[in-house]
């Protein structure tokens, strides 16, 4: 820590989520708020009185939108990392999702009322955002800054019906890429996934996102993409040309069953305080995979996907990690490295042709 708590602002137009997330953040002692506003332009003022360290902010607000907000911080020289604290509405996921873009760090989902357990969890990705957030490195957003223009994607459905499965049950040596990311994981995914040629191997990835983001997430990169992409469901196969992207709130697990690769997406506890969770990921793609698989593992905090990545490593697959310097946080992959989990580390542009260089 750089100081002796990471000072946040709290915007928000909502008193009663102002109040909310301000408990629970004090309620972690590496933590304290320093003020909250109820819009953007009142946030201004308090940001000239005391500079926070993480801006936490609603996307849609009165007198200034969140994303305006969110772009003049980003225009500073030295922006304030922000996390966006957004409704699990569409027009809430996808303005949060432009506001990733747009240089926020985290996504965050508004807290509400529920469960012990469901407000334990709360706590735990609320507190680790602002952590996380305040260890990242944010750069200032260019000045002609424009996000990318998701067109849509038509598939051969428009010009013929799908053929029927072929029957059989044969062995495969087909390779399946699993990737794990969290921290600036989205815009890394976008660059990744974004050169890659239509007949790419299966992938599989776990994104460290709320419930109902997901799906926002891999429709915008279903537009920006040669390769399909989409939120994965239960008994998905894992094919050529597809990218499939665990839902928030759910583990995601590959699963084989002959030449199939298939996903499993399941509840259960958080792992390495997430879930879905790299680590079980990985260590599915070990089991059910093994020197078949690719793994990879990108920016983020914490240590979730080290220890599945040693045991993919261990089954003989290749498992790549993005270099510090490319990172937002250096956190997972650097314990993955530290674990002796890791074949190559690369920079973030490199990762993809590496990728297909082992798959071919």
């Amino acid at each position: 820590m750089k100081g002796s708590k990471i000072k946040v602002l709290i915007v928000d137009d909502s008193a009663v989520v102002r109040q909310t997330l301000t408990e629970v953040l004090e309620s972690d002692n590496q933590i304290s708020v320093i003020g909250t506003a109820m819009d953007p332009l009142f946030a201004i003022k308090k940001i000239q009185e005391e500079r926070p360290d993480v801006i936490i902010s609603d996307v849609e607000m009165p007198r200034m939108d969140g994303l305006s907000f969110l772009k003049q911080i980003m225009l500073d020289p030295h922006p304030i990392p922000v996390v966006i604290c957004s409704s699990k509405t569409e027009t809430g996921s996808e303005n949060a999702l432009k506001a990733l873009e747009y240089g926020a760090v985290e996504i965050i989902q508004k807290p509400k009322m529920g469960t012990k357990e469901f407000l334990a969890e709360s706590k735990v990705r609320i507190c680790d955002a602002v952590k996380a957030a305040y260890q990242a490195r944010v750069k200032q957003l260019p000045p002609n800054f424009a996000a990318p223009v998701v067109q849509p994607k038509l598939t051969a459905d428009v010009i013929l019906p799908k053929p029927e499965p072929v029957s059989g049950n044969l062995e495969t040596t087909e390779k399946v890429v699993v990737i794990g990311a969290s921290t600036g994981g989205t815009e890394a995914l976008r660059e990744f996934l974004e050169v890659l040629p239509v007949d790419a191997p299966g992938i599989v990835i776990v994104q460290h996102m709320p419930e109902h983001f997901t799906a926002a997430f891999a429709k915008r990169l279903d537009g920006l993409c040669k390769i399909t992409v989409k939120e994965a469901e239960d008994n998905d196969t894992v094919l050529r040309g597809r990218a499939l992207i665990a839902p928030g709130n759910k583990h995601t697990l590959l699963k084989r069953a002959g030449a199939r690769y298939f996903v499993e997406v399941k509840d259960g506890p958080l792992v390495c305080r997430h879930r879905p969770s790299v680590d079980v990921l990985f260590r599915s793609a070990a089991r059910y995979a093994g020197k078949n698989a690719l793994g990879v593992i990108m920016t983020g905090m914490g240590d979730d996907g080290s220890r599945g990545m040693k045991e993919l490593h261990d089954a003989g697959a290749y498992t790549i990690a993005q270099d510090e310097a490319s990172c937002v946080v250096f956190g997972m992959p650097n314990e993955a490295i530290k674990a002796g989990a890791v074949d190559i580390v690369l920079p973030l542009q490199k990762i993809a042709s590496e990728v297909l260089r082992k798959a071919y």
